[in-house]
């Protein structure tokens, strides 16, 4: 089996630098796009034989060294009691803002609400055979809450913030509810086989670092802390450069960067007992080979070698990114950190 994914997760040593890549099962490939013609999206998270089918495709088209389970996000709080449709992004036709709406919400009971999520988990397991690690992920209680309470995506957040400063006991129930969802959620999906998580907080860059650390990383914590250390925690918060020490609080065991920050610095602040993940921006890999190779060694020479690092984007890969781009920057991560 290729561990170099775990290994570096874990701190270890690695022979080379191992690489994978958000949204690597996506628009870009056109073999994705084949199998995505038979059905809608949410339709494609629901059958398990072609969600396994898309989660493997990078893996024998990219060469990565890790594969992620093909899912949404917001799966898991479909069955919580809201409405969910894409048109073409998120959508939830009844938001949440009030203390009536938070009673209404349930947990759900993973193996009978979201079986095809564990389904596709353990044919993933069967299908991979042990080739490379399976990530499992969910979005951290914060970014589903901004879905939630907004119903969609937004430029300001204003109903989400709005809710934290002026109605805080429903911010903090909301947030309860999520956090115990999140958690069952993800221990099934760590029961079904995945070999790692990574929890995804795409908008937990909004709140100034203050309210980070009051309103977002308490529920954070005890959802990674919750997961115990049965199998290694990623934790992205995209656009949180200014406040690393403070997502650091949060446990997990490696700590993904985006591109706004520069990769050997973060270390430097984050010091030696986390591993990092990233940072590449994503829109290089509409440039030239030469340049990306060029910036895939700029962020490698950024890490210097030290143990711990995993190379990825600095958010989800492009969808008209050509594909043979995404081969390219793979290709160059192996060959410029391969140790002699």
């Amino acid at each position: 089996m290729n561990t170099r994914f775990l290994d570096a997760c874990r701190g270890l040593p690695v022979d080379r630098t191992p690489v994978w890549l958000m949204r690597q099962a996506g628009r870009y490939l056109p073999q994705y796009m084949k199998v995505r013609e038979k059905c809608t999206f949410l339709q494609l998270c629901k059958t398990p034989e072609l969600a396994a089918e898309v989660t493997i495709q990078p893996i024998d088209i990219l060469g990565v060294d890790a594969a992620i389970l093909f899912s949404d996000i917001l799966t898991p709080v479909e069955p919580m009691g809201l409405k969910l449709d894409f048109v073409p992004g998120p959508v939830f036709e009844n938001p949440v803002r009030s203390m009536a709406d938070v009673a209404a919400l349930r947990i759900p009971e993973m193996e009978e609400d979201v079986p095809y999520v564990l389904e596709t988990i353990r044919i993933l397991r069967r299908e991979l055979a042990g080739r490379v690690p399976l990530i499992g992920f969910g979005g951290a209680p914060f970014t589903l809450a901004c879905y939630m309470v907004e119903g969609k995506g937004s430029k300001d957040f204003a109903a989400i913030k709005k809710m934290m400063y002026c109605a805080p006991e429903v911010y903090a129930a909301l947030m309860d509810k999520i956090a115990d969802m999140l958690i069952a959620y993800l221990k099934a999906q760590i029961t079904a086989g995945a070999q790692a998580i990574q929890v995804f907080d795409t908008w937990g860059g909004i709140p100034s670092p203050s309210d980070y650390e009051k309103y977002v990383l308490p529920y954070t914590t005890r959802v990674i802390a919750a997961l115990g250390t049965e199998v290694p925690v990623i934790h992205f918060v995209k656009g949180a450069g200014t406040m690393l020490r403070s997502v650091r609080k949060a446990g997990g065991d490696v700590l993904g960067l985006d591109w706004h920050v520069n990769l050997g610095a973060a270390r430097d602040e984050l010091g030696p007992g986390i591993a990092v993940q990233g940072n590449l921006d994503p829109t290089v890999l509409f440039g030239t080979k030469p340049l990306i190779e060029a910036e895939v060694k700029r962020v490698l020479d950024e890490n210097a070698g030290r143990p711990g690092h995993i190379f990825n984007l600095g958010h989800g890969i492009l969808p008209t990114v050509p594909p043979e781009n995404a081969i390219h920057m793979v290709e160059c991560v192996h060959r410029l950190s391969q140790q002699s």
